[in-house]
């Protein structure tokens, strides 16, 4: 059982680029775990946790809705932004400069062999990170995320998740809005999600802007803690 994770900040990075890079991840780590079983073998099975900015992209869960995307590929073109039909979970997503996304690709049999627990862990990570800051973010139930002034009319979500897993290997992961451009929400219904607002952590604060390494520090710290990490090494090439 590892649980050291090898952490990498990718800084701004198109999103199909990164895409690539963990689907490069993910299938060493299944090898890893397919060749174990085939030749009775231990050898250990690494953990990752990517840290990432994209420039402006919509992507499509699998099981998403391609109505929820309210303008043809010509309007996000002329807004800078592409679009991607993903095969993560959950419905239609924004990412954009200024909102900080976080991949583990991890191999749970190193943690704990439950999604639903770690898509909790995940809404864990950010509801006490948002805490730091005097939120108090929570659980919106049936939806994914992590929102703010859940079951009243100014419910609004600040977090938006989607993962796979196969074998109990993860990808994909969450998306926190720290000093996001939310006028990109407005070309689409957020996680399918209708007459839900969207804001961000720069907002909530009335600031113009929010330190992301800060952010990140505290992110990390809370992911840490949960998965009960024992050590992270830093790897900056990718």
């Amino acid at each position: 059982m590892n649980k050291n994770v090898i952490l990498q900040d990718l800084g701004l990075k198109d999103y199909k680029e990164t895409w690539d890079y963990q689907e490069l991840l993910f299938q060493k780590t299944l090898d890893i775990k397919i060749r174990n079983r085939k030749e009775a073998t231990l050898m250990p099975t690494p953990n990752h946790f990517l840290f990432v900015e994209h420039p402006h992209v919509y992507t499509l869960g699998k099981s998403g809705d391609i109505a929820n995307l309210l303008v043809d590929e010509s309007v996000l073109a002329e807004k800078g932004a592409k679009f991607y039909k993903i095969n993560r979970g959950g419905d239609i997503t924004y990412h954009g400069p200024g909102q900080i996304v976080g991949y583990p690709i991890l191999d749970l049999d190193n943690f704990f062999t439950d999604i639903h627990k770690y898509l909790r862990f995940l809404e864990e990570m950010v509801i006490r990170t948002l805490a730091e800051y005097g939120l108090k973010a929570e659980r919106s139930k049936g939806e994914t995320g992590v929102w703010l002034d859940v079951g009243t009319p100014f419910a609004r979500k600040i977090c938006a998740m989607g993962v796979r897993a196969s074998r109990w290997v993860t990808m994909h992961g969450f998306a926190l809005n720290v000093n996001a451009d939310l006028g990109y929400f407005d070309l689409m219904i957020p996680c399918g999600i209708k007459g839900k607002a969207v804001t961000s952590l720069n907002v909530e604060l009335g600031r113009k802007e929010v330190s992301m390494d800060e952010v990140k520090e505290k992110l990390l710290k809370h992911f840490l803690d949960l998965f009960e990490v024992e050590t992270i090494k830093e790897k900056t090439e990718v």
